[in-house]
């Protein structure tokens, strides 16, 4: 049986049994379970005070959020802006604390803002494990759009040129496919050289000059994803996946809650610098927007790069990045007037963000480091 997975307005299509959805509510689960989670506390810390001193420095817990990631089947952090923005997001709520040691109380605490924090990341931008074993990848040759879907991909990567080879074409087009496809990533080293270059030393045309055209191309392609199919079927891959799109919504939310406005512009003015007047540098705004994003439902300054774009252009557009000092207040409406303009780009332009990481560790051997 067949389901779609839908993730913040974009589907994945994938076998029911085949797919996990990690949308944060396991780990409120952990949480809310007082006796489970002063389990898993006492056994996290004992693991972690190597000293045995009852305390635990900032750089000790560090680490946690990294083997919670893990466990969860997350991509490292630097694979993807959307998980990176998670793991950033959970160590926020610890640094906030600004204590060099903590004690198992204080540690239990941290632990369950960070926790929480990643639960509320995920829960905004939920991750899909994808078990990906080769079936889809055959569905999507023999299906309907097949001829298309090839076609418009032999033009995207320059096949019609004279110089092209068919080779290079093959292996340009498995780079433009995706999980919706069936094919994992191919920029991860390991299913390039375990999964697709097995599969074109496989395939009859690899040392044969054959002229590129577009009825060539779909012919031959389809040999050699037939191969990349059954190479899946023996060594299934396992994809973190993660679809968003940033369409001004979670703006407008907030916008329309002053009491949610004004709680997170005080937050994310609470540790801005002041000159004796008690003034703030405009140089300050993109730190405090930052601060503000996660409540607006915005990627972190940095993590999608089209997101970047239409900031930069907002901040030029107001001229908000002078660097004159206003009051506290003429700062927060220069903030909540960026976020008006970005807003109504996102809705006029909506920026739909995928990405796609393959996990090497298997979920099955990590999951235990969630169980007390």
């Amino acid at each position: 049986m067949e389901t779609s997975i839908t993730t913040t307005g974009t589907s994945v299509k994938e076998k029911s049994d085949q797919q996990q959805v990690l949308d944060g509510s396991s780990i409120m689960e952990l949480v809310d379970n007082d006796e489970v989670f002063s389990s898993f506390v006492d056994h996290k810390f004992k693991e972690l005070d190597k000293d045995n001193d009852g305390q635990l420095s900032v750089k000790e817990l560090k680490p946690v959020v990294a083997d919670i990631g893990a466990a969860l089947g997350l991509p490292v952090q630097g694979s993807s802006p959307v998980s990176d923005n998670i793991y950033s997001e959970a160590l926020n709520e610890f640094t906030h604390g600004q204590q060099e040691k903590v004690s198992k109380t204080e540690f239990k605490e941290v632990l369950s803002d960070i926790l929480l924090g990643m639960a509320a990341g995920l829960k905004r931008d939920p991750v899909v494990i994808l078990r990906i074993e080769g079936e889809d990848l055959l569905e999507f040759m023999d299906g309907p759009s097949y001829d298309a879907e090839m076609v418009s991909i032999f033009s995207q990567i320059g096949c019609s040129d004279d110089d092209a080879s068919l080779l290079d074409c093959i292996v340009k087009a498995f780079g433009k496919l995706t999980v919706d496809h069936g094919m994992p990533p191919c920029s991860d080293s390991w299913v390039m050289s375990n999964i697709v270059e097995p599969a074109l030393k496989s395939w009859d045309g690899y040392d044969q000059g054959v002229p590129v055209s577009k009825i060539t191309f779909l012919e031959e392609f389809k040999k050699v994803a037939k191969h990349v199919a059954q190479n899946l079927k023996e060594q299934p891959v396992i994809v973190a996946h993660s679809e968003n799109t940033f369409d001004g919504n979670g703006i407008k939310r907030l916008l329309s809650n002053k009491f949610e406005l004004d709680r997170s512009l005080n937050a994310a003015l609470q540790n801005v610098p002041r000159d004796r007047h008690g003034k703030i540098s405009t140089k300050c705004l993109r730190v405090v927007l930052d601060e503000v994003a996660p409540s607006a439902g915005l990627p972190p300054i940095g993590a999608v790069k089209k997101i970047d774009e239409v900031v930069a252009d907002v901040f030029g557009t107001i001229r908000a990045d002078e660097g004159k000092t206003v009051k506290e207040d003429e700062l927060k409406k220069l903030v909540t007037e960026m976020l008006w303009n970005i807003m109504q780009r996102l809705e006029e332009n909506p920026i739909a963000v995928s990405s796609s990481c393959v996990v090497h560790e298997p979920l099955e051997s990590s999951s235990s480091i969630l169980q007390p």
